[in-house]
């Protein structure tokens, strides 16, 4: 396995993510960048590098006046993301199945094989794994408007499925799910496939939002 070197960036990145997702950094607390820098023992240029890449991560928001701020991670939102995104996901792999073909189901059991070998950054790169092996399992739907909307949902919840991959517990079970959602698809069994998508989604749905409950009882 390849040793991974990471920029002073990328590693600034992982520590106030894991902060902003454990419930350490509070939705709506300031991020003031002297004294992460101080923190973290670095210049408050990481600091800055990292506050954008959240940004677009969806854990930070940038405000007029009052700088970046984490962003609220939010139960009832959950249930409306997840269960749209069970809906449009299901539609998408019912016109996609019958027309998967060898080479794509290769590259989706290719991706589970990297998700399985990364370990140490699980909230990160199995999160951008985990978005690729759904989007080859949906790529022949040929469905574009309800692939732009699935799509669109799919992004919003990326920061969710950080938090579970990194504190639910969610990446071995994710893993043991998208194999057998895989062999259901080399089947064509579209029927089943699609249902277990659907619990497969709904279940990570339930794991996220029983998290959240739990850290903001704790606020």
């Amino acid at each position: 396995m390849a040793i991974v070197h990471k920029t002073r960036t990328q590693l600034v990145v992982e520590a106030i993510r894991e902060k902003i997702l454990s419930g350490d950094i509070k939705a709506g607390e300031p991020l003031r960048q002297a004294a992460l820098a101080e923190e973290l023992n670095v210049s408050r240029i990481p600091i800055r590098e990292a506050l954008l890449q959240l940004e677009a991560e969806g854990l930070v928001n940038f405000e007029p006046h009052k700088g970046a701020t984490a962003t609220l991670l939010s139960a009832a939102q959950v249930d409306e993301v997840f269960e749209l995104r069970a809906l449009l996901e299901a539609e998408l792999l019912k016109y996609s199945i019958p027309h998967l073909t060898d080479a794509d189901l290769t590259e989706a059991e290719d991706i589970i094989e990297q998700m399985e070998s990364v370990v140490e950054e699980p909230a990160n790169s199995s999160g951008e794994l985990n978005y690729r092996f759904h989007n080859i399992l949906y790529s022949k739907a040929d469905r574009p408007q309800t692939a732009e909307l699935a799509d669109a949902l799919i992004k919003n919840s990326l920061r969710y499925v950080r938090m579970h991959l990194m504190l639910a517990g969610g990446k071995n079970t994710a893993q043991c799910e998208h194999k057998e959602l895989l062999q259901l698809c080399r089947d064509k069994d579209s029927t089943a496939a699609c249902k277990f998508l659907k619990a497969h989604i709904l279940g990570a749905k339930d794991d996220i939002k029983n998290l959240l409950l739990k850290l903001e009882s704790e606020q």
